[in-house]
């Protein structure tokens, strides 16, 4: 095509779309037309008009709907959806507009919604693509939410602004986010973060209810409990003072022990008894999310983000070659929150002896260091008592079950009440002293079975 039959189509093309504006303008207006309903709320064709843009990572998709749910309201807005189905969320606002004004395409239509969790046992119906109509500061504005959609390739969450002032759009995202951060729904919840199936990086949150564990519950030598609690709970309660006295907020604590001597335990237990904390829990591969963890826990602070088994991805780097990326994370992490942050992280481990140096003997990182034993005879006397609770247990019967189960855990005695319990209940009649001492002669059998497989040696019949 020479230039001049590419001057004619061009002309061609623009007469076109003016005889079709014309015969648009001359007939009744469709109430679904969206342009026409636009420009009425904004004054102004919006198509002429720029489109800015904030995205929300996906986890945070809920705090961006009670925020602009709360400003919009405040102006008594209008609430529309757009018709057109999935090909509409390939689109761009500003896409949508121009095909929509050009075509008739994506007429007012219903607002979709998404049921998103907001607790444990609570959900929010969110906007997941609507349109909102209302004004800010004065000014007419029009913001389109939507809701991520990995699997077609848009990872986050977004508001796309029109109005025809400058810097009202500015303005706005900045009420949204100060908004999102006051009325979070993550604030003072246990949370745990998942990856996505699509995309890096966090797909989403599961809430969990927080533990009801009481002292009592807790079976460790005397002052450890108190120790970790004022280490976690005390800076939290006195941080004003701490501060004014030019003291750092920010915290680290490891609990370290044998496993099922009871860190896990102790960590539920505080989950229970700091319920003004929000909490984040890592566990696993989840751990690679603990830089997003870290800027969550600042922002929600006061605030517990607890990596537990840390060992796995924290050993000594004596012991390997090579980029520790996940470690380096960890470290960054709590490097990287500044000192009057009141935020605490709490590590477990099992293994303390191969654990980083960089990340266990730094103050500012771990300035708590806390070792859950195996319990002692009086402790083991008392956690099978414990798990035996209204079983009809003698005192003789636990002394001797206690001095018997000598070097073993809190969860051994927690295994033994369990099967004293199944023993009975095979047998047909009610749990007594035998069925204890039968649970324990076929526990510590059991064990040393495995001790001498282990060791190398034949279990000899």
């Amino acid at each position: 095509m020479n230039e001049r039959e590419a001057g004619f189509v061009e002309v061609f093309q623009t007469f076109l779309e003016e005889v079709v504006q014309a015969q648009r303008r001359a007939a009744p207006q469709d109430e679904s037309a969206l342009v026409p309903l636009l420009e009425e709320h904004l004054g102004e064709d919006p198509r002429r008009l720029p489109v800015v843009s904030e995205d929300v990572p996906p986890h945070l998709f809920v705090d961006l709907d009670v925020a602009l749910t709360e400003v919009h309201e405040r102006a008594d807005g209008r609430l529309l959806g757009i018709g057109g189905g999935e090909q509409r969320r390939h689109h761009s606002l500003s896409e949508i507009l121009d095909m929509a004004g050009r075509f008739g395409q994506f007429p007012v239509a219903a607002v979709d919604y998404r049921s998103v969790a907001t607790g444990p046992d609570t959900t929010r119906q969110a906007v997941s693509f609507g349109l909102r109509l209302f004004t800010f500061a004065g000014q007419p504005v029009v913001v389109l939410q939507r809701a991520a959609e990995p699997r077609s390739g848009d990872p986050s969450a977004r508001m796309e602004i029109v109005t025809p002032a400058a810097g009202v759009a500015r303005d706005l995202i900045a009420v949204v986010r100060q908004v999102m951060l006051e009325r979070s729904v993550l604030r003072g919840q246990v949370l745990s973060l998942g990856g996505s199936s699509y995309e890096p990086g966090i797909g989403g949150i599961t809430f969990h209810r927080r533990p009801s564990l009481g002292r009592a519950d807790i079976v460790l030598p005397a002052g450890v409990l108190e120790r970790v609690h004022r280490h976690i709970a005390g800076v939290a309660r006195h941080r004003d003072r701490l501060r004014a006295a030019g003291q750092h907020l920010k915290r680290g604590m490891l609990l370290h022990g044998p496993p099922g001597t009871g860190k896990t335990h102790t960590v539920r237990f505080l989950l229970g008894a700091l319920p003004e904390l929000t909490v984040i829990l890592l566990a696993g591969p989840s751990i690679e999310f603990v830089s997003e963890a870290a800027q969550l826990a600042r922002a929600l602070q006061p605030a517990l983000v607890v990596l537990e088994d840390c060992d796995l991805v924290a050993e000594s780097r004596d012991h390997f070659a090579g980029a520790q990326p996940l470690l380096f994370a960890v470290l960054e992490a709590l490097d990287g929150l500044s000192d009057d942050a009141d935020v605490a992280f709490l590590l477990t481990t099992n293994r303390v002896d191969v654990l980083e140096p960089a990340l266990a003997q730094r103050p500012g990182r771990v300035d708590l260091a806390v070792e859950v034993p195996l319990p002692d005879e009086p402790a083991r006397r008392r956690l099978i008592a414990l798990y035996a609770r209204e079983l009809p247990f003698t005192g003789p019967a636990l002394d001797r079950a206690a001095t018997r189960a000598a070097g073993t855990t809190a969860s051994f005695a927690k295994e033994l009440v369990r099967r004293a319990v199944l023993i009975a209940a095979d047998a047909g009649r009610d749990t007594a002293d035998a069925d204890l001492d039968q649970a324990l002669d076929e526990m510590l059998s059991e064990a040393q079975a495995i001790t001498r497989s282990l060791l190398g040696s034949p279990d000899l019949e």
